[in-house]
């Protein structure tokens, strides 16, 4: 009985710097995955960034929802069309994005931390003018690798044009933690349907966040793609370049890379790829002296 007390109270000692180190600064968390899905893992996540509050951090939540859009989609008789990996977001599609970051998955977010104890407000990238977009134009390879790109109209799908953080440092400063959906705004009054990875790197970026922390589905990033032996604990910017062109990075971990990316050359002093299906893995990536998953650096 006693021996378990004591290692808790070590569990606490080796927090300690950790805390002191990171005390007043600003996390950014994509949540997404597993994570997500599983009332668990939802709840542990809920609970981690409860905690980092409390003890002085100040942590935001980015996130996005793919499949749930599918699912309401389908319950609507609209079949979800991708080009090229991106949503093709017709108007009626925006509205259902809409629905379901804003109006569900947010919500119960902010639900369950208010719920578990934390004071939590939802905003989506339109609030304040949070998150303003452009539409996205760029060319998209659309035969898999095999031909040229080429211009494709995806509709509402932006890319962030600028970020005001006015509203998430309010909230912050206030006690509160700001949970914010990857919904943007145009300069026309559009709503945009935005990559989540990119608005938690855009975000991280715009409010000099000491670290942006990336919850997906697997370990982290691996030198031989799916060999978890070959798991890199620390990735420099320029390797992870070369490894997206060689197509070791590929699919839904290019934007998590690339925001990273992004986010560390604005400033962020660390960026991480965690594996989100780890009970408490926000803890033991943040506190303890092991850490998990791939740090992208500098």
């Amino acid at each position: 009985m006693m021996n378990g007390l004591v290692e808790r109270a070590n569990v606490l000692i080796e927090a300690l710097p950790y805390i002191r180190s990171f005390f007043g600064k600003t996390f950014v968390i994509k949540y997404g995955g597993n994570a997500m899905k599983d009332p668990e893992l939802k709840k542990a996540v809920m609970l981690d960034v409860i905690l980092l509050k409390y003890v002085g951090l100040n942590p935001v939540i980015v996130h996005g929802g793919g499949p749930e859009i599918d699912q309401l989609m389908k319950r609507l008789g609209k079949e979800p069309q991708f080009v090229g990996g991106h949503r093709v977001t017709d108007e009626e599609t925006m509205e259902i994005v809409q629905m379901v970051l804003v109006g569900k998955v947010n919500q119960e977010i902010v639900s369950l931390i208010n719920k578990f104890g934390g004071k939590a407000i939802g905003l989506s990238g339109k609030d304040g003018n949070l998150v303003i977009a452009k539409k996205r134009t760029r060319a998209i390879d659309v035969s898999g690798g095999n031909g040229s790109p080429k211009e494709v109209d995806l509709g509402f799908v932006g890319d962030v044009e600028t970020v005001n953080t006015d509203a998430v440092r309010l909230l912050s400063n206030e006690g509160y933690i700001p949970v914010v959906s990857s919904v943007g705004v145009g300069l026309d009054g559009e709503s945009y349907n935005i990559n989540a990875d990119a608005v938690a790197g855009a975000l991280a970026a715009a409010l000099k966040a000491d670290k942006l922390i990336m919850l997906t589905d697997v370990e982290g990033i691996f030198e031989e793609p799916k060999d978890p032996e070959t798991l890199i604990s620390a990735l420099q910017i320029d390797r992870a370049h070369k490894m997206i062109e060689e197509g070791k990075i590929d699919g839904g971990m290019i934007p998590k890379v690339e925001a990273c990316i992004k986010a560390l050359e604005a400033g962020v002093a660390r960026t991480h790829i965690i594996d989100g299906r780890t009970m408490h893995s926000l803890l033991l990536e943040i506190f303890t002296d092991r850490g998990i998953g791939t740090m992208v650096v500098n």
